[in-house]
């Protein structure tokens, strides 16, 4: 699959790319990452890519024609006559694991990188297809949340992970994770000793599975009550799920 990234800060992607565990799908193609600096697609010698809004406000707007000049240069490179084009804004629908699956086993992707106060709405409305948000909150640009649709589909690319870690991780299967434990079996903390559960020391796989299971109910029962609905409504609880959050009171 394929990402093409248009951004102000191109650099900002390197560290990712070469870095910690998800270079493997970078290096070994499964993911093919392009860059494109918007102001390389400015028309003027100041390299302008934003003006002023109309209708007066703070901040400035990002040009429509510099993007819809890079967007065509993409189009162009990748040979491909309409593909998704991703705009990350707060007012887009919220990034979680299924929005993650879908982009994991798609073809790509182009990535706009907006900054400022945001994008001309004609640029969005002709060409993009997705609006995408991290959370309810502002960030400074599209960066941030580009590289984490990257890390996030990168980690499901087969090869990238041992097998079974992302089957295990908080969502993969509509709940959120349980603790986790290592050595020392036994841990002092500020004069408290902290032992690990003895069920994962038992060597038992179906009482630890078992353990593991009811910690990721009691977890998300408690932080994340509507993703136990979800789960539900979805018909993913078991009998004994539902007898475990009972005996919860939940």
């Amino acid at each position: 699959m394929r990402f093409d990234v248009v951004t102000l800060f191109p650099e900002l992607f390197g560290p990712h790319l070469t870095q910690g565990i998800t270079r493997r799908a970078y290096e070994s193609g499964q993911i093919d990452v392009r860059l494109w600096p918007l102001r390389d697609f400015a028309d003027d010698a100041y390299r302008r890519v934003d003006d002023r809004p109309y209708g007066g406000g703070p901040g400035m707007v990002m040009l429509a024609e510099p993007l819809l000049r890079a967007l065509a240069a993409i189009v162009a490179d990748r040979g491909e006559a309409r593909p998704a084009v991703v705009h990350f804004t707060p007012t887009g629908q919220r990034i979680d694991q299924a929005v993650v699956q879908s982009f994991a086993e798609g073809p790509g992707a182009v990535l706009l990188c907006g900054r400022y106060e945001g994008i001309d709405q004609r640029l969005i409305e002709a060409r993009v297809t997705h609006e995408l948000s991290l959370g309810d909150f502002v960030l400074s640009g599209g960066e941030l949340p580009a590289l984490a649709l990257l890390d996030a589909v990168a980690r499901l690319q087969e090869g990238v992970l041992n097998a079974p870690s992302h089957q295990q991780d908080s969502f993969g299967d509509g709940l959120l994770e349980g603790p986790h434990y290592s050595r020392p079996e036994t841990l002092v903390i500020d004069g408290v000793e902290r032992a690990v559960p003895a069920v994962l020391l038992s060597g038992h796989h179906g009482d630890i599975a078992g353990w593991r299971r009811a910690r990721a109910l009691e977890v998300t029962a408690r932080r994340r009550p509507d993703l136990i609905l979800a789960a539900r409504q979805a018909g993913r609880l078991s009998r004994v799920d539902e007898q475990f959050l009972a005996g919860l009171g939940l």
